[in-house]
């Protein structure tokens, strides 16, 4: 199985499925490409790293957001045929897709949040602003949610969460890589899950 990921930033999630490929535990499934919504972020560098093709695709601004949203992911669904990927990952991107490649990828395209959902979703819930969002309402538990990607914004049905406690003395950035350590699991969990899931219906 090809499996195409989605990044934007720095790419420790990215590198924690590079290196779960690496000791054989996505079952013989392979990250074929890594796209980029963002130019020039650390995520590239650590495909290249790895030998995995790294692309950028940035949004075109010069169009309106919806049709801006569309333009982007048919290019990205283009990508996603041309290296035959059969499970696209969203590990931190932060483009909302939208269009044919949410049909084409229904029940095959993944998306990891670093809140418990549907707490802290929807549109601008991303990074620290959910880290903040959660210590401004006083909560005393967090963490990260995998979900299947649907025409809504982290709306999919939930494949796996994992808690993380939250401290009155957190900050957003405390409290962000006390999830990020939890994120790393999931996503290689969920990965595998998908990749099971895929080869189970395969089977005669």
């Amino acid at each position: 199985m090809n499996i195409l990921v989605l990044v934007s930033g720095k790419g420790s999630n990215l590198q924690a499925l590079i290196d779960a490929e690496k000791e054989s535990l996505l079952e013989g499934a392979c990250i074929a490409a890594v796209v980029s919504d963002r130019s020039g972020v650390y995520a590239l560098e650590r495909a290249k790293a790895a030998g995995i093709p790294a692309l950028t695709e940035l949004p075109d601004k010069r169009i309106a957001k919806p049709e801006r949203r569309k333009e982007l992911s048919d290019r990205i669904l283009r990508i996603a045929r041309r290296y035959g990927a059969e499970l696209i990952i969203h590990a931190g991107f932060l483009s909302i897709l939208a269009g044919e490649i949410i049909e084409e990828y229904k029940g095959r395209m993944i998306n990891l949040h670093p809140s418990l959902l549907p707490k802290f979703g929807g549109e601008g819930m991303y990074g620290m602003h959910v880290h903040k969002a959660v210590l401004d309402a006083g909560e005393t538990e967090s963490g990260c949610t995998v979900h299947l990607v649907d025409r809504g914004t982290d709306t999919g049905p939930i494949l796996l969460q994992r808690k993380a406690p939250v401290f009155t003395s957190d900050t957003p950035e405390i409290l962000a890589e006390r999830i990020h350590r939890e994120e790393h699991i999931a996503i290689v969990e969920a990965a595998r899950m998908m990749v099971g899931v895929r080869y189970a219906s395969r089977a005669p």
